[in-house]
């Protein structure tokens, strides 16, 4: 950990960058000391993937000075940045799936022998030797389409190890990973610190600030806004200072359901090696949340229900009605069941095309005009109404929603969902790398939409989170229902959940095989 003798490996000094109408960042003084974790948080906008690009060169700065190991950098692009030994390993894996891990560290670098071809013992033996001495135990043989998504991130910071990466920044690097696997890599991550190596890490995850990271930079409105030790801080404070103001948290009011009539409704329904529910109904107007661990089948089962995998046999009924397993979304569309995926950027968005074209693209074959032809001003009044209710932030609606930030990014994906009018939707992971303002105007989101008689469903380990949003709360395990918990009650705690989580009972209830 950094001390205060110790000289910033990088040092960052009132750093300006201007984009056409936006000041992105204001003066902003940054360092990093070596064998330091250093967290950097700030609302979505907030300037800290901007700042990030400077110290990996793909933005130059308008102004400012950056000095590396005390000196001086002029002209910091990529290609010095990497001489530097500075590097950034994204959310979304930058690996090539058919290839091993070994072929994946080395990639741009493969050994070869005296004839020019690729020296395989010598590859797969250097591969092996760097995992093992950065105290890994994984086969470099296998390939990348094997591993977990834990194992990915951690060859991502191999492969920059591998090229003497001395500054690592992880941007949002625990999105991906089930809760499982966190500890996985934050103690490989610790590992590394202990040997020299410097973090910067990126998350909206604020709990996790306080397991991995020694100092925390906070960035307001492209401004920095304080640096602190995360011994001295409060989850409460941090919140303060990132969002100026003490956020509005969100508690539903728990609703009695009125009708008898369940919306959703499955019975028998199995998936070899997957889940099997005997009986399960929802109502309309009603949040139900869905958790456990990784594999226990919740993923599966809502991908299933939108037709994104094999759903199996049994019975399914939307409204009384049996509906066929889909085979794909158009057919669950159909039906009336939507799903926000867990990773929005793959499944969600269309990042380069504008918020326009993505809010209206399951609904493109109502806005035709008498001659089949996409009618532009039903379209646009359509997405204008969506932005209001929404209240998502865009300079216009032909705005790349790339360039949106991740909370309103992800309220357009819930504006392209709204506009199909379901009657059931599913949410896999919906506050999923937002700020902790977006998170409390999205759950709001997900309570209106309930109370406008849309049965819902989160899938989702953040169990705070469900606690503050649902009306009832179904644990997996092992591919059945567990256990229920409805919220309001005295043995609805974090423990008791938690527990569940794990096979284990709360002494108030017994095992549920099926849930109504």
């Amino acid at each position: 950990m950094a001390g205060p003798s110790l000289q910033p490996i990088v040092e960052m000094r009132e750093i300006t960058k201007v984009f056409p109408g936006v000041r992105a960042l204001d003066q902003v003084n940054f360092s990093i000391y070596p064998g330091e974790i250093r967290g950097l948080v700030g609302k979505n906008g907030a300037g800290k993937s901007t700042l990030m690009h400077i110290l990996t060169g793909i933005y130059p700065p308008n102004s400012g000075e950056i000095r590396v190991n005390g000196k001086t950098i002029p002209g910091l692009n990529s290609t010095i940045a990497k001489q530097l030994g500075i590097r950034i390993v994204h959310q979304h894996s930058q690996l090539i799936p058919p290839l091993s891990m070994a072929e994946n560290i080395f990639c741009g670098s493969l050994p070869k022998n005296r004839f020019g071809i690729v020296d395989w013992q010598r590859l797969y033996r250097e591969a092996q030797e760097l995992i093992e001495r950065l105290g890994l135990q994984i086969d470099v043989r296998r390939t990348i389409e094997g591993a977990s998504v834990a194992e990915r991130q951690m060859i991502e910071i191999v492969k920059a190890m591998f090229a003497n990466a001395r500054v690592v920044i992880l941007d949002e690097a625990t999105a991906p990973l089930p809760k499982s696997e966190v500890d996985l890599l934050f103690g490989f991550v610790r590992k590394l610190r202990d040997q020299g190596v410097s973090f910067v890490y990126i998350s909206h995850y604020l709990e996790e600030l306080f397991q991995l990271c020694d100092t925390v930079t906070i960035l307001r409105d492209g401004k920095l806004a304080g640096e602190h030790s995360v011994s001295g801080l409060t989850q409460n404070d941090l919140i303060r200072y990132i969002s100026g103001a003490q956020v509005d948290s969100f508690k539903r009011t728990v609703r009695e359901v009125k009708n008898n009539q369940p919306v959703l409704q499955i019975e028998d329904l199995h998936r070899q090696d997957c889940y099997t529910i005997n009986k399960l109904a929802i109502y309309e107007g009603e949040i139900v949340g869905l958790t456990g661990l990784d594999g226990c089948g919740k993923d599966s089962l809502a991908r299933g229900l939108f037709g994104m995998e094999p759903l199996g046999t049994g019975t399914v009924q939307v409204n009384g009605k049996p509906i066929p397993p889909a085979s794909e979304p158009k057919i669950a569309f159909a039906q009336g069941i939507a799903y926000l995926p867990r990773d929005r950027h793959t499944h969600g968005i269309v990042g380069i095309r504008p918020v326009r074209e993505n809010v209206t693209l399951p609904i493109l074959s109502k806005l035709g005009n008498r001659l089949g032809f996409l009618a532009l001003d039903k379209e646009q009044n359509h997405v204008a109404g969506m932005i209001r209710k929404l209240n998502i932030k865009t300079p216009s609606q032909d705005q790349p929603v790339q360039f949106l930030s991740g909370g309103n990014q992800q309220k357009v994906v819930f504006a392209k969902l709204v506009g199909v009018q379901p009657k059931i939707l599913l949410l896999d992971e919906p506050t999923q790398g937002v700020d902790v303002q977006a998170k409390v105007e999205i759950m709001k989101i997900i309570d209106g939409l309930s109370r406008e008689g849309v049965c819902v469903v989160i899938i989702s380990e953040e169990i705070r989170e469900l606690l503050d949003i649902c009306d009832r709360i179904l644990v997996m395990y092992k591919g059945r229902i567990h256990q229920e918990f409805r919220v309001g009650e005295p043995e609805t705690t974090i423990a008791n959940i938690l527990a569940a989580t794990e096979g284990s009972l709360s002494t108030t209830k017994e095992l549920m095989h099926e849930t109504a």
